[in-house]
């Protein structure tokens, strides 16, 4: 009985190798077609190849692009430099001075106004200034004053530009007061905040004060005519 069912089963295990065979043939061949495909990326020899750009370059040249990249890159420039010359021309003219302070940055005065031997206060930049009309014998005065006893040292001379004419800042060199004219202890200003004496030279003479009054710029562009600043 055992023998008859090993028959049996001999054609079928035959059938099913044969089987097996057709499937691994069939496989095979559809492997071998596909392999047949001629693709950089199955093993080919294709894959060794170069691919072929020439149909992207551009037929225009190099040299022209580059030109193309300096004129942006220049225009660029010129637009930014432009920018950065108005930006500091507008904050320039805004931290410039406004009119009125330009206006009052040179003052003119009329000197035929002033009598020999009178003093004259007017405003500079914010600051008092004496203009004193000196008589000669405030001039020999000034000038006969020794040097060496003198807490700021500086001759008359080189306080003035024309003997007859002082001009001063008004402005006591201690703290900052007004000094008053034709006071003092010597014939010139006077400060009473602290006790300043200046003689008709405005030199400090007495006092705390350790300067003597400042001389502002001035000229004389006629006759009878004097600006100051």
């Amino acid at each position: 009985m055992a023998s008859r069912t090993l028959l049996r089963a001999l054609p079928q295990r035959t059938q099913l190798a044969a089987s097996s065979v057709r499937a691994i043939s069939s496989t095979t061949s559809r492997s071998d077609a596909a392999s047949s495909f001629d693709s950089p990326f199955k093993g080919h020899d294709a894959a060794s190849q170069v691919p072929n750009f020439s149909q992207y370059k551009s037929k225009k040249g190099p040299n022209r692009n580059l030109a193309m990249q300096y004129f942006m890159v220049g225009t660029m420039g010129a637009l930014t430099a432009a920018g950065a010359k108005a930006t500091v021309n507008d904050f320039l003219v805004n931290m410039s001075a406004s009119a009125d302070v330009l206006a009052m940055a040179k003052v003119e005065v009329d000197l035929s106004a002033i009598p020999e031997g009178k003093n004259v206060l007017i405003k500079w930049r914010g600051k008092p200034v004496f203009i004193r009309h000196r008589t000669q014998d405030e001039i020999k005065q000034a000038e006969s004053v020794k040097l060496e006893i003198l807490r700021d040292p500086q001759a008359d001379s080189d306080r003035v530009k024309k003997p007859e004419w002082l001009i001063m800042v008004g402005v006591c060199t201690h703290l900052g007061c007004v000094p008053i004219g034709e006071a003092g202890d010597y014939g010139g200003w006077f400060c009473p905040c602290h006790g300043s004496h200046y003689d008709i030279s405005g030199r400090i003479r007495k006092g705390p004060a350790p300067l003597n009054l400042e001389i502002p710029e001035y000229d004389f562009p006629e006759e009878q005519s004097l600006v100051i600043g």
